[in-house]
């Protein structure tokens, strides 16, 4: 971190030092999140990624904000019971809606009938919606995720965090800045791009650090997972298709996955893909077709997914996780076929998480005349779609996910009041489900 992060530098030693943290499988947001949140395993608290396929319906769902899919009680519930009267603030960490804290604010576009998507947000009390973005503007969607992603949105959270806690006063704020995950996903950790954008995020947290500690606070930062540098992606659902078992339909000049006619599909999420098969005999064919993929380090049985605490009724039949260098991609359709959400940002419609929407197709020579020229049609009430993401994943350079990671990618803990927390074990990486008790331990001692 050193003199590129020098407040973050500064925040750690006056805390103590760093903790380095050891995530459950898979080491991605939600599920850290839900983690920190529960002090409770995937196993039990059921996040078992970023995104599902739900059996019953049989659709993939990824970003989901219902509080109501994390089982367990959360940390504001256990600070509660300590002092009934204890307000929370719940900024921008995820399942952030319908939650037993006092104030959140969370992303939220609105979604037109004419395929429109409003920058937006979601809040309680409702009220703070409209206040907060009176003063601060409409929340920077566009820079929080998709190709315009930066530090905009960033800056945007943690305006919101002190206009929160100046007309609150919450005990507890809980603050999530997205920024330095995307960069490190593009260019990947190795890039000396990267040394200004944690120059950024530094700046954001020195900002917060004074804001919160002149309130009297103190304040703890965590990171949810390591980011590892990558060179490919692999691609289970190719895979599967080979293997005669994931079933395609052409639909309007692009192919769509099938899966009601499928017998087994991978829902790729960074370096893990859960892989649901519909009849349980046909788990061993699944099984042999990904066994052989190139860039598989492992493939998790429902034995091996109780070892690893993440046998949950979401978790697919079998889990992959990544070698170190390779990440997995979702695609599934043959050269030339993809269906047209592909090449647009669309978290929603994708049976996986698609990195690729970072990025402007490099084979569009006027990348934001093409992008203007697109707004502009859709300003005329033309529906148009913004068709400039790129297909290549080779152009993703950084991904996450695998628990065991280089030295010094490790998430890590510090800051005020870790002097006092004592956690159960010797172990010089803490279980990331002690961020609960950690974030107790400064509430109250």
């Amino acid at each position: 971190m050193g003199s590129f992060a020098p407040r973050l530098s500064d925040h750690a030693r006056e805390g103590g030092g760093v903790r380095t943290l050891r995530p459950f499988l898979p080491a991605v947001t939600c599920t850290s999140q839900a983690c920190m949140l529960t002090g409770r395993t995937p196993a039990e608290h059921g996040i078992v990624g970023n995104g599902w396929f739900d059996r019953t319906l049989n659709e993939v769902h990824f970003w989901k904000q219902s509080n109501g899919l994390v089982a367990g009680d959360k940390v504001w519930d256990e600070a509660k019971r300590h002092e009934p009267n204890l307000r929370v603030a719940n900024l921008f960490w995820w399942f952030n809606m319908g939650s037993t804290a006092d104030v959140a604010v969370t992303p939220r576009p609105l979604y037109r009938a004419d395929g429109r998507k409003i920058p937006d947000c979601w809040t309680m009390p409702p009220s703070w919606r409209d206040e907060l973005q009176r003063e601060l503007g409409p929340f920077p969607l566009f820079h929080f995720w998709g190709p315009g992603a930066d530090i905009r949105s960033t800056d945007w959270i943690a305006a919101a965090a002190k206009r929160t806690a100046e007309r609150f006063d919450p005990a507890l704020s809980l603050v999530y800045l997205p920024h330095l995950d995307y960069p490190l996903q593009k260019l990947g950790p190795e890039h000396p791009e990267i040394a200004r954008h944690v120059r950024e995020i530094d700046r954001v947290c020195g900002s917060l650090i004074d804001f919160f500690r002149a309130r009297g606070s103190r304040v703890l930062v965590v990171s949810e997972y390591g980011i590892a540098p990558v060179k490919r992606a692999v691609l289970p659902n190719l895979a599967l298709r080979d293997a005669g078992l994931l079933v395609t339909r052409d639909e309007m000049g692009g192919e769509h996955l099938d899966v009601y006619a499928s017998r087994a599909v991978a829902v790729a999420d960074h370096q893990i893909a859960h892989v649901y098969v519909r009849d349980h005999v046909d788990v061993a064919a699944a099984r042999a077709a990904l066994d052989r993929l190139d860039g598989v380090a492992r493939v998790l049985d429902r034995a091996a997914q109780r070892e690893a605490r993440i046998d949950h009724p979401r978790a697919g039949d079998l889990v992959l996780e990544s070698t170190a260098d390779t990440w997995f991609g979702y695609r599934y359709w043959a050269d030339g076929r993809e269906p047209d959400f592909a090449r647009t940002v669309d978290i929603h419609k994708k049976p996986g998480y698609d990195p690729c929407e970072l990025f402007i197709d490099p084979a569009i020579r006027m990348p934001r005349l093409a992008v203007a020229w697109r707004l502009f049609k859709r300003s005329l009430g033309f529906r148009t779609l913004l068709d400039v993401i790129p297909l290549d994943e080779s152009l993703v350079r950084g991904s996450h996910g695998r628990i065991d990671v280089a030295r010094g990618l490790d998430p890590v803990l510090f800051g005020d009041g870790l002097d006092a927390f004592d956690p159960p074990t010797n172990d010089p990486h803490l279980p990331i489900t002690c961020v609960r008790d950690a974030i107790l331990t400064a509430l109250f001692r």
